[in-house]
Order: C-alpha cells, then sequence, then structure tokens
C-alpha cells in the first residue's frame, strides 16, 4: 500500500499558496485493507474512506470509463492493480494531476509543474471531453488563478467548446451546476469566470440572458462602457473587490436581464428593463436552484436598482413603498444588501469605479428612521389590526418627509 498526497494540495504548495483541503490516493490497496485498519467508507459511488483520525478523505486508485450522459455518466473500477499515473490520467487539468509521497517527492507524469510555471491550465487528456463539469471546473480555475496570470489553453478552450456544442451541459443537475457556479462567484476575479464560459459558448448554454447581454448598447451618458455585458461583468468584479457575499453578487450578475429584451430600435434607451428582467432573472432562479435568500434578493435587485440610484429624488412615499418592498423592519440585512448591490452596480462603468455614492447613506438613513417609529403610542391610542398597520404607515410617511426634507435643506 502507498500512500500519496494529491491534487489541490500539491499544487497550491507549489504556488506557494495557503493549502487548505488535502485529498489522498492510496495505490495496491483493497477496501477490505482500508476497513482493516479503521477507515470509514463514504459514498456509494466509488471507494472513498474517512481517515479515523483526521477523518480527511482516502480514495484508492481508480479508472473510469464514460457509461451515459452527463456529470454522474461514469463507471468507476478501483483494484490493487491501478496504477498512481493511470489514477492521475483522469484528472481534468495538468496541475492537477500531480501527486507526492510522504518526503514530498513529485510524481508528475502529465507536466503539471511546467504549466504551473507557464501559468497554463491544460487538460490531462482528450478523456477531458467526457465531463461537462470539467467547462465550470475550468472556467472557475481560470477565476481564481486570474491575478496570477493563468489563462485556458486554446486546447483546452476547443475542448470546452466542443463539450458546449454537444448538448452535455444540459445534462447537469441544477445542484452541480450550483455548486460550480456559487464558488466560482466566491472567487477573486468571478467575472472571468462569466467571460471564460462566454469565450467557448458555454454562457449561451446555460445562461442564455446573461450572454445576451453583449453587444446590447446603453446610453453612453450613463454607461462609458456602453455595452450591457461588459457593464455585468465590471459591476461583478465591483462586487467582488468589496468582498460583497454570495447574494449580492448573484444579483449583481442578473440584475440587467431585461436590457436583453429590449427591441434594437429602442437602443440605446432600456425603458422598464426593470420590470421585463423579472421573468428572466426568475427563470435564472430556478433553472439552478438558487438559495432563497440568492433567488430573494436577485428579483429585489432587478426591480429595484434604478430607485436606488434615484434614491434622492424620490418622494417620500415611494420611499416608504420601497422600505416596505424589502421589510426592512424584520429583514435590515436583505435592505443592506440591496443598498450596496446597487453601489456596485453605480461603480461598475468604465472610469466612474470610484464615485461616491450618497444614495447609500441616505437609503440607511431613510430605513433607520422609519424602523424608529414607535408602536407603542398608537396601540395606546387605541389602535388595533388593520387600523394600527395604516396608523404606523402614517407615522412612518411623516417621518420621512421630515428626513427628506432635512437632508435637503
Amino acid at each position: 500500500m502507498q500512500i500519496y498526497k494529491v491534487g489541490g494540495a500539491v499544487r497550491d504548495r507549489l504556488l506557494g499558496l495557503p493549502v487548505t483541503d488535502i485529498d489522498w490516493v492510496v495505490v495496491g490497496a483493497t477496501t477490505e485493507e482500508m476497513l482493516t485498519k479503521g477507515f470509514r467508507p463514504v459514498g456509494a459511488d466509488f471507494p472513498v474512506f474517512l481517515h479515523p483520525g483526521t477523518g480527511e478523505e482516502y480514495a484508492l486508485a481508480r479508472t473510469e470509463r464514460k457509461s451515459g450522459r452527463g456529470y454522474g455518466g461514469f463507471t468507476f473500477h478501483a483494484s490493487p492493480e491501478v496504477t498512481l499515473e493511470e489514477d492521475l490520467i483522469r484528472r481534468d487539468l495538468t496541475i492537477n494531476a500531480m501527486a507526492e509521497d510522504g518526503q514530498q517527492n513529485l510524481t508528475d507524469p502529465y507536466h503539471g509543474q511546467r504549466d504551473l510555471e507557464n501559468r497554463i491550465l491544460r487538460h490531462v487528456s482528450p478523456a477531458f471531453a467526457e465531463d461537462p463539469l470539467r467547462v465550470l471546473r475550468v472556467a472557475r480555475f481560470a477565476a481564481r488563478y486570474a491575478a496570477l496570470g493563468f489563462t485556458v489553453a486554446p486546447e483546452t478552450l476547443e475542448l470546452m467548446r466542443q463539450l458546449s456544442e454537444s448538448g452535455e451541459l444540459e445534462a447537469l443537475t441544477a445542484e452541480r451546476s450550483w455548486k460550480e457556479i456559487s464558488r466560482a462567484l466566491m472567487e477573486d476575479q468571478p467575472h472571468v469566470f462569466i467571460q471564460t464560459l462566454r469565450d467557448c459558448g458555454a454562457l449561451k448554454v446555460l445562461m442564455p440572458e446573461v450572454d445576451a447581454l453583449f453587444g446590447v448598447p446603453q446610453p453612453e451618458a450613463h454607461h462609458p462602457e456602453i455595452d450591457s455585458g461588459i457593464h455585468t461583468l465590471s459591476v461583478l468584479e465591483q462586487a467582488a473587490q468589496h468582498q460583497q457575499p454570495l447574494t449580492v453578487r448573484w444579483a449583481c450578475l442578473l440584475h440587467d436581464l431585461g436590457k436583453g429584451l429590449t427591441p434594437e430600435e429602442e437602443w440605446p434607451r432600456h425603458i422598464a428593463h426593470e420590470h421585463k428582467g423579472l421573468k428572466l432573472i426568475k427563470a435564472v432562479n430556478e433553472r439552478f436552484k438558487a438559495p432563497k435568500d440568492c433567488q430573494d434578493l436577485a428579483l429585489l435587485v432587478g426591480q429595484y436598482h434604478t430607485h436606488g440610484h434615484r434614491a434622492l429624488e424620490l418622494k417620500a412615499s415611494t420611499l416608504l413603498e420601497l422600505l416596505q418592498s424589502f421589510d426592512v423592519y424584520r429583514r435590515p440585512q436583505r435592505f443592506e444588501e440591496f443598498i450596496v448591490a446597487c453601489e456596485m452596480d453605480a461603480r461598475g462603468r468604465k472610469g466612474l469605479e470610484q464615485r461616491s455614492y450618497p444614495q447609500a447613506d441616505y437609503l440607511r438613513g431613510a430605513a433607520k428612521v422609519a424602523r424608529e417609529v414607535a408602536v407603542q403610542p398608537l396601540l395606546e391610542k387605541g389602535f388595533r389590526g388593520p387600523e394600527l398597520g395604516e396608523a404606523l404607515k402614517r407615522e412612518r410617511l411623516k417621518a420621512l418627509k421630515t428626513y427628506k426634507d432635512t437632508a435637503s435643506a
């Protein structure tokens, strides 16, 4: 039995990056031997075990053969006869197909170290094209390592393009797709993930609503970058630079989908794009079964982001309706995420990345004023049920009018 550290742990050590997760491959062992040594089996698909002490994953060396469509369409074969090289060749990228023993002696049959040095993301073998999930994975690695200068090898991009055109991407489950998308959006440069998907034709398959934004012009006075797709990438880039959570990043990606529906004869204006985009945002949310907090914020940002930009001009009654829509009294964090999404939208414009956004503090102040309206005095006046709700609304409107007058004085 020989044990090797493999994959990301080896890659990141060689890059001088922190190593978080460690995966191990066991060569020359049987399931029975692993159980005898106290390892606990996990998963039904192939022999993976948890170490009795550390809880880390140890997998028996295995080969795989394509047997159906999609990510799960593989038959695995694990036995003591499978070599380390045979196990490594089934992996996606050369930089993930290296192993090292306990003395850090490197096994690198597919030149992953050379590709690390040359900053290249390259597939290990033609079998890469058998797994559609690898299109998303490579795009995610492109986003993760873009700051280090990594690019996708042309021949790998071509295989990704072939996969995108094959219909295999449609076989991916919503859960597997969302896992890769959500991880990619939380990388330092998530816009590279979207751009890479577009470069290989996968964006058109997975998110045609986002792909449709590219080439659609906007008024140059408000959008010096002009192109709606480029703007979306810039907004996502700003969200990452400001270390926003997944909910905000997802909303930033989808906020302008309605612009893709504007007839060409109406360009570069996009009247009512906020309302038109809601059905598209809902469709993307459902396609990937995004978590409810991501779904809700994306829809709210899509519908109300122009309200955010015009916050200083809104009538007190419109401001109150906006606050009610977000349920700021019970869900203050959601309104805060809306505010920062609007700010990322305002900054995601060529040359305006450092612009001030006074609307943010103005909206925060409005929410604070509305929340501070006390219920007790109204109860003491005898208001109950629906009448109490109306009275509370009147008091909040009065407070917002005072706030608005004071802010504009």
